[in-house]
């Protein structure tokens, strides 16, 4: 069974094989590392690009809908209020595969309307859209997507997915994207290339706070650009091993304190293959990696001056402060396995950010049913670098996991490739970060019942410029674990049961962990081709040591879904 429902989030789908340029400039940009990237693998293992060209099927779902629901929200801790709401939702999912061309979109806008509690009072929009158009079927193809979710955000500036009802500290958060793909050929010489141009935002309603007598300043808005060219040839073409030549880039531009990440690299990559599916890589070049910013205003006594939005007031007039600079070799050598379309592995360990560095990826999916993802990155950027970038790997054929009660999306994406784990958005501080980790996913759909679930592991090792007022976080370590699962069953004619689980803990730098607990299930029944009854009940639990105090709440839903 197919999930219902879209989801506004972001996932990392698969890499190809190939050496092709979306594989390094996720490596480069993401965390994945300066890539594996030879010249092209043996005849059994070359793979292709993602994007809008060749999809194997076509099909077409547009699918608006309108709801009602009543919903009772209870709180058992610390206190034991009770309020109830009716919530009035729009929207529309689509998901069209076309030969050259590919889109999903999924577009909810939420209406909460409270009686004699204005707290529950809220408009939300959520949604993604992902797609992919063939300019030059096979050739160039120009991508674009965009995300509009919620989280809840910590004083310590720990972020999570599922928000609760009624809790204050509700974040909103944005991204959107777009740019061309190219993948062609001059003779024997592949070419590849990608550009893309990105904006991601935070909105949170406390945006700077105090703790153990620190100012924490979240992160705001920032833009990114990525631009990659390569050209390489395979084995067997002109010599016995593959050769290859990259040179690409990615900045991002940070609203907070005018920070910069800039990452400029060139490299050549030779790969030599040990059989039809095996091969060994290795790769050299030349990288220039900058992070810099600039210091807030200062008063006449010298304390940061606090804008209207609740952030630090950038002072456009000061010089660029250096955090980190980095000039100089790169390195990596790794292997590449590929012995079926279905099975791929890459692993490598190399020099880059003048230390050692680790990352690699394996996917395996025997048959449209079931798949397994797991990745292992190391990068640079800021909060809104990894958003922007994760969304751009999304994929144009998906579907998503909502808490069926708030509508919320709890970081499960499922396909047939089995990556589909977001996670946690991880630590919202303002700051640029060094982020390494590791994420895994699995879903499987047997019979009448489709299960996934996901885990992973973020490590945040912020960078900042000394003498400005975020040197304070230089070398600050925040880490997120994160697992979710959920399970979807028809169970009847026109009746289907769905559940959902989590949990994700933060460990922030100083007494900020924070641990989020939270299951919910739902059942739905059909009442005609398209009139849907629909009930649910949902349990969440948070519990931050900055606040000293849990937060419980249970909540009930009864409501209606008519599909046009």
């Amino acid at each position: 069974m197919r999930f219902s429902s879209f989801a506004a989030a972001v996932v990392a789908s698969g890499l190809a094989l190939t050496g092709a340029a979306p594989v390094l400039a996720q490596a480069q940009m993401q965390g994945q590392g300066a890539g594996m990237q030879g010249g092209g693998m043996p005849g059994g293992m070359q793979g292709g690009m993602q994007g809008g060209g060749g999809q194997a099927q076509r099909s077409r779902v547009v699918q608006p809908y309108i709801e009602v629901n009543q919903i009772l929200s209870a709180e058992l801790s610390p206190g034991n209020d009770v309020v109830t709401f009716t919530q009035a939702a729009i929207g529309v999912d689509v998901n069209l595969q076309g030969r050259n061309s590919a889109a999903v979109v999924s577009v909810r806008y939420e209406r909460n309307i409270g009686y004699g509690d204005n707290n529950v009072d809220s408009n939300t929009i959520s949604g993604i859209a992902s797609g992919s158009l063939g300019v030059i079927p096979g050739v160039l193809s120009f991508d674009a997507g965009a995300l509009a979710s919620r989280a809840r955000v910590d004083a310590g500036g720990g972020t999570t997915v599922n928000p609760l009802v009624r809790d204050n500290n509700e974040a909103r958060v944005y991204s959107a994207y777009a740019g061309p793909n190219l993948q062609t050929r001059v003779g024997d010489v592949a070419i590849d290339g990608v550009g893309r141009v990105g904006y991601n935002r935070f909105e949170a309603d406390n945006a700077l706070v105090t703790q153990q007598g620190q100012t924490l300043d979240l992160f705001d808005d920032s833009i990114t650009y990525l631009g990659q060219l390569r050209a390489g040839v395979r084995p067997g073409t002109v010599l016995p091993v593959g050769l290859a030549v990259t040179a690409g880039g990615f900045q991002e531009d940070i609203g907070n304190l005018d920070q910069r990440v800039r990452d400029l690299y060139v490299r050549g990559d030779v790969t030599v293959p040990i059989t039809t599916s095996l091969a060994l890589v290795g790769g050299v070049g030349y990288e220039n990696v900058e992070i810099s910013s600039r210091d807030a205003v200062r008063d006449s006594n010298g304390a940061p001056v606090i804008g209207a939005d609740g952030r630090f007031v950038t002072d456009t007039s000061a010089p660029r402060q250096i955090a980190f600079d980095v000039d100089g070799l790169l390195w990596d050598v790794g292997v590449l396995w590929r012995p079926s379309s279905r099975t791929s592995l890459q692993a490598a360990v190399g020099r880059r950010y003048d230390s050692t560095t680790y990352y690699g990826t394996f996917t395996y999916a025997p048959s449209e049913r079931s798949g397994l993802a797991l990745s292992v990155y190391d990068g640079v950027s800021g909060f809104g670098g990894v958003l922007n970038n994760s969304l751009a790997r999304l994929g144009t054929d998906f579907e998503a996991i909502r808490n069926p009660v708030t509508g919320d999306f709890g970081g499960l994406v499922n396909n047939a490739e089995g990556q589909g784990l977001v996670g946690a958005p991880g630590s919202a501080r303002a700051a640029a970060f060094r982020g390494r980790g590791a994420v895994a996913s699995y879903q499987r759909t047997v019979g009448r019942t489709t299960a996934a679930i996901g885990a992973g592991y973020d490590r945040r090792t912020f960078i900042a410029a000394a003498g400005t007022v975020l040197a304070p976080l230089a070398g600050l370590v925040d880490e997120s674990y994160y697992l979710t699962g959920g399970l979807s069953r028809e169970v009847g004619q026109g009746s289907a049961i769905t559940t959902n689980a989590y949990v994700n803990w933060f460990d922030g730098a100083g007494n900020n962990d924070v641990t989020a607990v939270g299951a919910s299930a739902a059942y739905n029944q059909s009442f005609t081709q398209r009139l849907q009854g629909r009930a649910a009940i949902g349990v969440d639990y948070v519990d931050s040591q900055f606040t000293a105090q849990d937060f419980a709440v249970a909540t009930a839903l009864v409501g209606l879904r008519y599909n046009f």
